[in-house]
């Protein structure tokens, strides 16, 4: 874990070293404290759901947006194989650029505590509640990072590492919204295949062990494709 780590590092520094950074934490709180602000003080909402609402929404452009250099660029730049030669193993990459953005996206998280605070102060915070938004926000976080992953391994080109990722994340998100135009135990199946279903779950404050191991195996999944990508790479 010791080269992994390092591998984390080096991916936590070149986000930090340039803009991308700076630019998804400032525009994740801007958004998201805008809608916390307006149900606070205009609707005399005191809830941080506009918050987990609106926060897959946002998640759907950053995530592929954060992830889609992650080896598309270095393949572009010549730099992968490179990386491939060192002494490590092709799963220890993907880990340290898993890793480095779920470190980046509970940055994200932490920040907005500041909104649970001023709820709590301001009266009763819904605990259960927030609790299970929290951990369904990282969850679902972490899995579209690992689909973003994947999807920037299948290309050098950024922009279509960002467009195939967004399309598979899309799709996930949108399974569980059409299952009212899609029959019988077809319909049960892709509600359940639906990434925003088991996150409304977790923001009711129902933390089920079913849906954070669908989390838990969809990044899996994803982590193993693209291993399964690195390992048929040309020679």
């Amino acid at each position: 874990m010791h080269q992994t780590w390092i591998l984390t590092k080096r991916e936590l520094r070149a986000y930090f070293d340039g803009p991308a950074a700076y630019v998804v934490l400032c525009v994740f709180l801007a958004i998201t404290g805008w809608f916390f602000s307006n149900a606070l003080f205009l609707q005399n909402v005191a809830s941080l759901r506009s918050v987990f609402s609106i926060a897959p929404f946002i998640f759907l452009f950053f995530m592929p947006a954060l992830t889609m250099s992650s080896f598309a660029e270095e393949r572009r730049a010549g730099t992968l194989e490179l990386l491939l030669t060192l002494p490590v193993r092709d799963w220890q990459v993907i880990l340290g650029k898993l890793l480095s953005v779920a470190l980046l996206l509970l940055l994200a998280i932490v920040l907005t505590f500041v909104y649970a605070v001023t709820l709590a102060l301001l009266g009763d915070l819904d605990l259960g509640g927030t609790v299970g938004g929290y951990l369904g926000l990282f969850l679902l976080g972490i899995t579209y990072g690992a689909i973003g992953i994947w999807a920037s391994s299948l290309t050098r080109n950024q922009i279509v590492a960002f467009i195939l990722g967004f399309a598979i994340i899309f799709l996930l998100f949108l399974l569980d919204k059409i299952t009212d135009f899609v029959p019988g135990q077809l319909g049960v199946i892709m509600q359940y295949l639906g990434a925003d279903y088991h996150f409304q779950n977790l923001m009711r404050g129902v933390i089920d062990t079913r849906d954070i191991l669908y989390y838990v195996s969809l990044t899996g999944f994803a982590f193993l494709l693209t291993t399964y990508t690195l390992a048929k790479r040309p020679e």
